[in-house]
């Protein structure tokens, strides 16, 4: 299979998800738990746990935050960018939802900003502080669930977001070490 073939696979498979996702009827519990989810996700979740790190965490604080930063930081320049090249048009563009309303930040999909950022920040601190590590990720996943159930991004976009901001978060975190 060539990359042109590869590509279309998945794009097939993402709408067929996509159009399931769509029409499924959530529990309001699930739309909730969604909503809050994205809307944590578009930073005050993050810059939350920034701030109870650097006000009760250990002597790595003002590096894991840091580190934490830089990846996100770097997460963004890069979703930005990549959004611009790959111009992928938003589940949301092609078939309307069955429940949420909400409005994409932009016209453009992969990858998903929103998980790049979840995924940088909750890995990157993690490997400071791997006691806070299941709720880091918790959080990361649910922010990742959120954007592929609330319509704004196709599973490719998820996963991209979750693998990128993850790579960035161990670069990340080793860079730290490595200055300390």
């Amino acid at each position: 299979m060539n990359s042109a073939e590869m590509l279309t696979f998945l794009a097939h498979r993402d709408h067929n998800l996509m159009r399931r996702i769509n029409r499924w009827p959530a529990p309001r519990w699930v739309r909730l738990w969604m909503l809050c989810a994205t809307r944590g996700g578009d930073g005050w979740l993050w810059y939350g746990m920034g701030v109870v790190i650097l006000l009760f965490g250990d002597g790595a604080r003002f590096v894991a935050v840091g580190a934490a930063a830089l990846a996100a930081g770097v997460g963004i320049a890069l979703f930005l960018r990549l959004k611009k090249l790959t111009g992928r048009k938003r589940p949301c563009a092609i078939e309307p939802h069955c429940w949420a309303t909400l409005l994409p930040p932009d016209q453009f999909s992969f990858p998903s900003g929103h998980t790049i950022t979840a995924f940088a920040v909750a890995v990157c601190l993690s490997q400071f502080y791997p006691t806070l590590a299941v709720g880091l990720l918790f959080c990361a996943i649910s922010v990742a669930a959120s954007r592929l159930l609330l319509g704004m991004h196709f599973l490719s976009d998820v996963l991209a977001g979750a693998a990128i901001g993850t790579l960035l978060a161990f670069g990340s975190a080793d860079l730290a070490r490595r200055l300390l």
